[in-house]
């Protein structure tokens, strides 16, 4: 890569996407680091990422915002190119938790509201954003294989959880935005790809850790394992090299075989 493809990867600031940030730097890709609140953290995973990357010529840009709002998407987009000139590749990854658990008889609209916003709205509308600037340029891919375009959803797109049912209604909202930008793009030359992760080892399953120690131990997951932000990171970096050019919409399960159906 002479010249590296640029990537825009939300929510890079920690868990999956800084996983993401950090195994696309090694593999010698630009990387625009998003983050919603803490600039820090996202500082942090820049200068991890320059401390991997193999070649002088990429960079590490940050850029702030909340998906969830419209004028900070177009500013997210604008400060990307901004930065590095050119984009190649957006990771749909930046998504939030209820900040209170309820059961979805108790569960109140504000709620539902946020989450569908940063969860849903916010990554099918900044995608709406990249595919604008792509459709103006196109054939200017710096990957070999065009634009790519990846949705990090989740198990919880398919897999109920009345707790938290606004997340689940994002994620599998989510899931069919991706198979829809996927036929709208196809003939475009543009790839949407879908990632799953499933029970994962993040921040955001900090809190509840011990009970999925043990549902893991009872064989929830066949790979009997949390699942890690390289998991996802390699998933990526797979599909940016091109190593599935006859893929279209496709959900890719990262779960250690969460999804299969057993007796």
């Amino acid at each position: 890569m002479s010249t590296p493809a640029v990537v825009l990867v939300t929510g890079s600031s920690r868990g999956l996407g800084r996983g993401v940030a950090e195994k696309l730097a090694a593999s010698g890709y630009s990387v625009a680091i998003h983050y919603a609140n803490n600039k820090q953290a996202a500082e942090e995973t820049a200068e991890a990422c320059r401390k991997l990357a193999p070649i002088p010529e990429q960079q590490f840009a940050i850029v702030g915002g909340n998906v969830g709002v419209a004028a900070d998407r177009q500013r997210i987009l604008d400060e990307t190119l901004a930065a590095f000139g050119h984009l190649d590749a957006l990771v749909n990854n930046a998504g939030i938790a209820p900040r209170i658990r309820a059961d979805i008889v108790e569960a109140t609209e504000e709620i539902f509201d946020e989450v569908i916003a940063v969860n849903l709205k916010g990554p099918y509308f900044l995608s709406q954003l990249a595919v604008q600037y792509w459709l103006k340029n196109p054939g200017k891919s710096r990957l070999s294989t065009g634009y790519k375009l990846v949705f990090v959803s989740s198990l919880s797109a398919n897999t109920a959880s009345v707790n938290r049912g606004e997340y689940c209604i994002s994620k599998a909202g989510l899931s069919m935005a991706s198979q829809l930008w996927a036929v709208r793009l196809a003939a475009e030359g543009i790839q949407v790809l879908e990632l799953r992760p499933g029970i994962m080892a993040t921040d955001m399953t900090s809190g509840v850790k011990e009970k999925y120690d043990k549902l893991l131990a009872d064989g929830i997951v066949p790979q009997k394992r949390w699942g890690s932000p390289d998991d996802v990171g390699r998933a990526v970096e797979s599909i940016l090299g091109g190593h599935f050019p006859f893929s279209c919409g496709d959900v890719i399960n990262i779960d250690g075989g969460f999804h299969l159906r057993r007796l």
